[in-house]
């Protein structure tokens, strides 16, 4: 397939951005967003679709690879690993933890047909189809036998899992025994301060969850977080934020780097600009980004 085989002409896909984005009550499948967003992606030079991690990166490709490095070095990626990558977007980071940290194995499952389709090409044109076997399917109903892998990874697609109780039960299902799952993953940010900034991010919440079909059970902060991985049976869970490392960093890049926004369509960039008129900490008050990880137990 082409890049452009599956994309919308000009006129329905800026209407389809209008409905999505600016119409109230109207609701997008994540597959439909994903269709929708294509390779208009966050990076300049691959098709990451993460916000980064900022830690120790100067831009935004650095960054996206700085969150696949962050999984990969939290699970202790290595040659004796068949990997599960849920939600792997154009496979960027497969590819990548293929070459820097050398897995058995990495098998991709993914909802979006589009995403799967580029992706296999792009894999393809890597020489790397023998070892990366990417498969159009559901997080939540995953098409492989008890104990197929050891790590399972899911690197920003969590939260679009309907849901992720489900989602640990089948990570669970799916791990051997003492292998571990890892994500980075956004989350709720429990409201605090006075009733005007708790209705503020009370109000974001809803917006963010509608647009980007976040389930209402999806509403986790990081201690129901870590209770839900607790309650589907892993063991050694740790949750942590990571969100000055993500939000703030990321915001203050887009505002010195014009290009950014450039790759979205027009209707995408506007809600963004007027954002980077306020401070991150408002901006971003809602939402927390968490890494979390967790292991099966070995016996």
């Amino acid at each position: 397939m082409t890049e452009t085989s599956t994309r919308p002409g000009p006129l329905r896909e800026t209407l389809t951005y209008f409905w999505w984005f600016y119409t109230p009550f109207s609701r997008m499948s994540a597959s439909d967003i994903y269709d929708l967003v294509f390779t208009n992606s966050y990076s300049e030079n691959g098709l990451y679709l993460n916000l980064g991690y900022w830690k120790n990166a100067a831009n935004i490709d650095e960054a996206c690879q700085g969150m696949a490095t962050l999984l990969a070095e939290t699970g202790e990626l290595g040659p004796e690993h068949d990997l599960l990558d849920v939600g792997f977007g154009f496979a960027d980071q497969d590819m990548y933890w293929l070459e820097r940290f050398a897995p058995r194995s990495i098998t991709g499952i993914n909802i979006t047909k589009s995403q799967v389709e580029l992706a296999r090409k792009r894999v393809a044109d890597r020489g790397m189809s023998d070892r990366i076997d990417l498969r159009e399917g559901s997080a939540t109903a995953m098409p492989f036998e008890a104990n197929s892998f050891d790590r399972v990874f899911a690197l920003e697609s969590a939260f679009h899992f309907h849901t992720r109780e489900r989602f640990f039960g089948e990570a669970l299902r799916v791990l051997r025994p003492g292998g571990r799952i890892v994500l980075a993953d956004m989350a709720r940010l429990p409201p605090s301060g006075g009733m005007m900034q708790r209705m503020n991010q009370k109000n974001t919440w809803r917006f963010y969850s509608m647009k980007y079909d976040v389930p209402k059970e999806n509403a986790d902060d990081v201690h129901s977080y870590a209770r839900k991985m607790e309650a589907a049976g892993f063991v050694n869970v740790r949750v942590e934020s990571i969100r000055e490392h993500v939000f703030g960093p990321l915001h203050r890049y887009m505002a010195r780097e014009p290009k950014f926004l450039e790759r979205w369509h027009p209707l995408a960039r506007f809600p963004y600009k007027i954002a980077l008129k306020f401070d991150a900490d408002k901006v971003y008050s809602a939402y927390d980004y968490l890494l979390a990880t967790g292991e099966k137990p070995k016996a």
